[in-house]
């Protein structure tokens, strides 16, 4: 499996938007995403605007044909519009999980 972990900042007061699009997305993967496999969003303790997110697809070729389609930018951009900034992003093959 393969994924990517991205840490942001959402906007003050775009917590509940944000949360809305996630919920969106995940059932918008289920359908549109071939080799989508998860979605977690993460709130960090001490910054309820700090949010992390790990996806996770079933191999490299699924993800990076996900993050090259314009359907994905769409999804990216409505999400970027909720943020202070750009996500950090770390992509990586799954080596361990549940």
């Amino acid at each position: 499996m393969y994924g990517t972990v991205a840490r942001m900042k959402v906007k003050p007061g775009a917590e509940e938007d944000f949360r809305k699009l996630m919920n969106e997305m995940s059932a918008d993967g289920e359908a549109t995403m071939r080799g989508w496999v998860s979605t977690t969003v993460y709130r960090a303790d001490n910054d309820p605007r700090e949010l992390w997110i790990a996806v996770v697809f079933q191999n490299r070729e699924a993800y990076h044909n996900n993050a090259g389609s314009p359907e994905q930018d769409q999804r990216y951009q409505k999400m970027r519009a909720l943020l202070d900034s750009d996500p950090e992003w770390h992509d990586g093959e799954i080596i361990s999980g549940g």
